[in-house]
């Protein structure tokens, strides 16, 4: 059993907040983003956040540093759209690995720092690793439902060279989030699979993914439950959901995740939903209010914020999970 394993089953362990959400507070502007390094570089950088852990290395560990003092047991590492097939927006995929290793790196020794501050709140890691813009169950042309703009082998080789960026950084966790399509997260724990065995790892693998509507669906058309049986085929950390919606709106498909899965239940939900401006209005006092429901439940065992989110939001969930016995764990069991 790792560490984090152990932990979990003592108390709820508190993920980070939102990484964009803070770098908005930068303003950064086009030569920002690219740094000495990227001056010359071909084609527009502004937006690339992922690159910022090469160019802006400080602004990064600054927020990681600010999640952490908030209470963050775990912060999640810049990366979320760093894969090959994100990148090629950006004609970046040769940095690729670099970005994930740099990232990894940043938030290793933001996490380590606190840890040697904090030796009996020890901190984690979590490699992020999205979903990439690409789907590989659904065309992105309605006159041609059988096209596919990548295929799984693309996919996998994809986030197999982040996997492998993102351990030679030093994560402690592999975490697959945003999962809209569930073809795709399995091409990521494939990768992550085909990792641990050709290293002899055993890391800890948390997968989160996002119900997009009150339908209560994936994009990719599946239930929470469905969803839950489609990934359970390896150990797992956590099964959880994130992004998308609010707190409240994620309760009932945590229920069947709490009733279903007999691992750790992540859920890392908005500061609220946007506003017609596209921003989350939702005040840390509120947010908590509104996760104490899962708390009284029963029905988590990480919880943290996704978009919209900051620091005084970890904060405050992080006193909040601080009142709470543990929900009661078999982390290595299949569904």
């Amino acid at each position: 059993m790792s560490e984090i394993e152990s932990i979990l089953e003592k108390r709820i362990l508190v993920l980070d907040g939102a990484m964009g959400t803070m770098l908005q507070q930068y303003s950064f502007k086009e030569a920002d983003f690219r740094g000495k390094r990227f001056a010359d570089w071909g084609q527009p950088l502004q937006g690339n956040n992922d690159l910022l852990s090469l160019t802006q290395p400080e602004a990064i560990l600054e927020i990681h540093s600010k999640y952490l003092e908030a209470g963050a047991d775990i912060i999640e590492t810049n990366t979320f759209s760093s894969t090959s097939i994100a990148m090629a927006d950006y004609g970046m995929q040769e940095q690729v690995y670099e970005i994930n290793k740099a990232a990894a790196g940043i938030a290793r020794d933001a996490a380590d720092r606190f840890s040697r501050m904090q030796p009996e709140k020890p901190r984690f890691v979590a490699g992020s690793i999205g979903p990439t813009n690409k789907t590989a169950s659904m065309s992105p042309d309605v006159n041609d439902p059988g096209y596919r703009a990548i295929s799984f082998d693309q996919l996998r080789e994809s986030y197999k060279e982040q996997v492998i960026g993102l351990l030679d950084g030093g994560v402690d966790i592999l975490l697959v989030e945003t999962v809209f399509d569930t073809l795709n997260a399995k091409a990521a724990l494939f990768a992550i699979e085909e990792v641990r065995e050709e290293r002899a790892i055993d890391i800890p693998v948390m997968i989160s993914g996002t119900i997009t509507d009150a339908s209560g669906r994936t994009l990719s058309g599946q239930t929470a439950e469905a969803f839950l049986i489609s990934i359970s085929h390896i150990p797992l950390l956590s099964v959880g959901f994130n992004c998308a919606l609010g707190a409240s709106q994620l309760v009932p498909h945590l229920e069947v995740l709490a009733a279903k899965w007999e691992g750790g239940v992540s859920a890392h939900p908005n500061a609220g939903l946007p506003n017609a401006f596209g921003e989350y209005d939702q005040s840390p006092q509120q947010m908590a209010r509104q996760i104490r429901e899962y708390l009284d439940k029963g029905l988590v065992n990480i919880v943290g914020g996704c978009c919209g989110t900051n620091p005084e939001h970890i904060a405050a969930i992080a006193r909040l999970c601080a009142d709470y016995n543990p929900r009661p764990v078999h982390v290595k069991q299949p569904f």
